[in-house]
């Protein structure tokens, strides 16, 4: 296993680096294409024996020199220095090449480096980690249990299939470049950064403009959370405690001395210590040390690197708008396909995400190829008059929705299935005319519910009676797959998904 252009268990690479260093022989080329490229594609399996050298044996053998011609004949001494002089050459190469291993170039809008590793991913094995195969154990048993188990071995790769919801935010702090490698090493093939702005109107990933105090360190800065739109209060055990710090109390500058945290906040905490402990125990801290926050605009680089497609969610401002009176929602919205321009990124990789109709709506016409696959986010279950049973609660309809030009419609889950009279889980009806209108549907978000023992709560609402372990996630997840008909689906934990994904070749 290729690790950051070294191998994982410690493999010899030095065949793979002598023969890259005969392709590159200028050392400063050799480094700056990726290391991890080359030796993949060069590299030997595990316990071959090495042969670099036999490769150069020929140039190495005295009848291989030019033996120089009848007006300038060579010596068999000069022969045996352009010997010493061929080799010590190759050992200069070796070094510097082993030195670019060694030393990683930084990926644009990576100022840390190559923390992880993971130069050039593009085609880079994907690592899924042993929770997959996890579920796949816990599942009943079942004809869907004894085929993913057919599975386990792999190959695995990358898939569109699975997108990583906030990155990887089961257990990486959400929306922070540590998160968003993490979602694509496990095969994602599209990430998401949930888009806001700060005060001086950039764009930065927050899964909300006021969830600073619960998914970063400002709490624990007492220059920047003496910004907070409302300061910290804490609880006197009868009420709870109080703060709302948003992305448009903070500079750029001052958001992004910021450190991410998992989301979660202790509401009867005494103290800013009390009230940031509050994981929940089916996430972790072990990689919440050192979250490292984004712009949208660093996020993109950092996708084109990784080789993974762009699903930016404009989020609904928490300020009113017009900002400071002369920021539109419509500048916004286009801010944000702007950046996507800017750097050169084609529509056909970006599927643009809103709640709001009117921000999908200002897409299709205002830059219908982005338009063209954005994703209108059904948050309409939260309207007392919506029933998902029932199509004349909704509105628009689905047909009206594609007469809009919308072509992709996201749910979360709950709204896509249902029981039948014998507690199988089937499409909804939701679901069935979503389809029957043409829509294309995402959905969201699996691994976001903790242990399932108990039901699952709110994406499995509808289908609770049947829910009782974690390996039921990979039941629900093919019923969405083969008979709903998704085209993807969010995860907080992107392997589970990939695995499926590859065993079923979606």
């Amino acid at each position: 296993m290729l690790f950051g252009g070294v191998r994982g268990d410690h493999e010899p690479y030095a065949d793979s680096i002598l023969l890259f260093s005969l392709a590159v022989p200028c050392p400063d080329k050799a480094t700056s294409i990726p290391f991890a490229a080359s030796t993949r594609s060069l590299s030997r399996r595990r316990n071959q024996p090495f042969t670099g050298l036999k490769s150069l044996s020929p140039m190495l053998k005295e009848k291989s020199f030019p033996t120089g011609s009848k007006s300038h004949p060579v010596t068999r001494k000069e022969n045996v220095m352009k010997h010493r002089h061929a080799i010590i050459i190759l050992a200069a190469v070796l070094t510097v090449l082993v030195s670019a291993a060694a030393v990683v170039p930084a990926e644009a809008g990576d100022p840390k480096g190559n923390a992880f590793g993971w130069n050039n991913t593009q085609g880079h094995s994907v690592q899924l980690g042993p929770r997959p195969f996890f579920l796949v154990q816990d599942m009943d048993e079942g004809p869907l249990k004894e085929t993913l188990k057919q599975c386990t071995e792999g190959p695995f790769k990358r898939t569109d299939f699975s997108i990583g919801h906030r990155g990887a935010g089961l257990q990486f702090p959400e929306h922070t470049r540590e998160s968003y490698v993490a979602a694509a090493r496990m095969g994602a093939g599209i990430v998401e950064c949930d888009v806001t702005f700060t005060s001086d109107r950039e764009l930065v990933c927050r899964h909300s403009q006021c969830d600073l105090h619960t998914t970063t360190n400002i709490l624990a800065i007492p220059e920047l959370a003496a910004k907070c739109s409302v300061p910290f209060t804490p609880s006197d055990g009868t009420t709870p405690a109080s703060v709302e710090c948003c992305t448009s109390d903070l500079t750029l500058e001052e958001f992004k001395s910021l450190k991410g945290k998992m989301d979660a906040y202790n509401e009867w905490g005494t103290t800013v210590e009390e009230y940031m402990d509050a994981t929940p125990n089916y996430r972790t801290d072990l990689y919440s040390t050192d979250g490292t926050l984004m712009t949208h605009a660093e996020s993109i680089n950092l996708f084109k690197s990784l080789g993974v497609k762009f699903t930016p969610e404009l989020k609904s401002p928490s300020v009113a708008m017009p900002y400071e009176d002369d920021y539109t929602q419509e500048e916004y919205a286009q801010q944000m396909i702007d950046e996507y321009k800017m750097a050169g990124v084609s529509a056909k990789k970006v599927y643009a995400q809103s709640f709001n109709l009117y921000d999908v709506e200002y897409w299709i016409h205002a830059e219908p190829e982005f338009g063209a696959q954005a994703v209108f986010l059904d948050g309409r279950y939260e309207d007392p008059a919506f029933d998902q049973t029932d199509p004349t609660t909704w509105d628009p309809s689905m047909d009206e929705l594609v007469d809009k030009g919308v072509n992709i419609i996201a749910p979360p889950m709950n709204l896509l299935l249902n029981l039948d009279d014998n507690d199988q889980i089937v499409p909804s009806v939701y679901a069935v005319d979503a389809r029957a209108a043409g829509l294309d549907i995402i959905t969201w978000t699996l691994e976001r519910s903790g242990f399932l023992k108990s039901g699952g709560e709110f994406y499995y609402e509808s289908i609770t009676d049947v829910i009782d372990n974690d390996g039921d996630m990979l039941t629900v997840l093919d019923v969405l797959a083969q008979d709903v008909g998704i085209i993807g689906i969010f995860s907080d934990w992107p392997a589970t998904v990939t695995f499926y994904a590859n065993c079923m070749g979606l």
